[in-house]
């Protein structure tokens, strides 16, 4: 299918996803919200005051340069191929900013990206493709099992008991089974879409994947155990000391039939990748945890050409950060 085709299956897509969109937020329960924050609330990190899932992390900087097709795709001002500046926190997925990055416990890892252009727009990425559930309320759940998960008990555990019956779920943790070498040798995933605008008004679902340009590149079980349990933020300050890392900002495109409303499911490897552009990071923040601190990533924030799609898990995310993001203020 050549471009042309694709831009018409993908406008008439969008069109679908806008009839729906404001009945989906409409839907979003502000009941649902609190629920999650409060049971997220009470793990390590929220406890102490820390972002409720990815606590540990080392924040960096460097520049997006974006390429001669992004604007094709969008009309954002950071695709138009000027040299924009962006800041990156690489994290581990625990909800404990004292976890091992070498704990079984550190998978999925997160790359949040935040673009320097306008008021700014963010993209939040984890190390698997496809998201562990759908909906709210199927995490609201998930949050729940684990949290009445007690490991002296005897099986099944809550959070088996959920995992038996969310198969998507349970493919994903069963895949969290690989530690990265660095930070700067792991892919990135969006796996919620959302819509992207260009100049001639025409729109494209897609989902954003961030690939590492020296491939993939993961330790074996012997070796990872053995690492320091800061090793991955000790490897990319001495990495970022002698030579810039470097990522593929790549959009896989939507084709009727994909589900756009569910992050969980994972779209075919066959769907068009537009090339957007390259991340090349050149050195960590001078006090990485202050800016940590300070940084408050959200999936819904966005620029002119950037669109939230029907996709319920962007503004849930958003509103439930709200209270991480004020919970480490008052500390």
């Amino acid at each position: 299918m050549n471009f042309s085709n694709i831009s018409r299956c993908a406008c008439v897509l969008a069109a679908l996803l806008l009839t729906t969109q404001i009945k989906v937020f409409a839907q979003l329960s502000p009941d649902l919200v609190q629920q999650i924050a409060d049971v997220m609330s009470q793990g390590a990190s929220g406890k102490a005051h820390q972002r409720y899932i990815h606590a540990k992390g080392i924040v960096c900087q460097g520049t997006f340069q974006a390429s001669s097709e992004a604007a094709a795709i969008s009309r954002a001002a950071h695709f138009q191929g000027e040299l924009v500046p962006v800041t990156v926190r690489f994290s581990d997925g625990a909800p404990d900013i004292a976890v091992a990055d070498n704990s079984p416990d550190a998978s999925p890892r997160g790359m949040a990206i935040r673009f320097a252009t306008g008021r700014g727009t963010d993209i939040m990425a984890i190390s698997h493709n496809g998201f562990i559930v759908g909906t709210g309320e199927e995490f609201l759940a998930l949050e729940k099992a684990i949290a009445a998960t007690d490991p002296s008990k005897p099986h099944p555990w809550p959070s088996e008991d959920f995992m038996a019956s969310h198969p998507r779920a349970l493919k994903f943790v069963q895949e969290l089974n690989h530690v990265p070498a660095s930070f700067a040798t792991e892919s990135f995933y969006s796996n919620n879409a959302l819509l992207f605008v260009n100049s001639k008004q025409e729109k494209h679902a897609g989902r954003y994947q961030i690939i590492p340009m020296e491939g993939g590149q993961y330790l074996e079980e012997s070796v990872a155990k053995a690492m320091s349990p800061d090793f991955l933020s000790e490897e990319l300050s001495r990495r970022l000391a002698t030579a810039p890392a470097r990522f593929r900002l790549l959009l896989q495109l939507a084709q009727p039939g994909d589900p756009t409303n569910d992050g969980s499911v994972v779209w075919s490897d066959d769907r068009r990748k537009v090339e957007l552009g390259v991340i090349t990071l050149t050195s960590i923040v001078p006090d990485s945890a202050s800016a940590e601190r300070a940084l408050a990533f959200d999936p819904t924030r966005l620029v002119d050409g950037i669109e939230l799609s029907d996709d319920p898990l962007p503004m849930l995310r958003s509103r439930v950060y709200a209270y991480s993001v004020a919970g480490r203020r008052r500390k």
